[in-house]
């Protein structure tokens, strides 16, 4: 799995994916391989935002400590 691939760059090939999959231009073999991209990219996304979130605690409480 990727780690080096940014938050915004995760979403922008999240919403490619996503617009494949609605124009009709995605065949029944690309389905799985799309789906399961997309499931890669939204694990990275989520591990990100869980990070930036323990982060954010973590400098709120020392500022509540301050």
């Amino acid at each position: 799995m990727e780690t080096e691939i940014t938050y915004q760059k995760a979403i922008g090939e999240l919403e490619q994916i996503i617009q494949k999959m609605q124009s009709n231009q995605c065949t029944i073999d690309e389905l799985s391989a799309l789906t399961t991209r997309s499931l890669q990219l939204l694990t990275i996304c989520k591990n990100k935002l869980t990070k930036t979130d323990e982060e954010l605690k973590k400098i709120l409480a020392q500022l509540s400590d301050e």
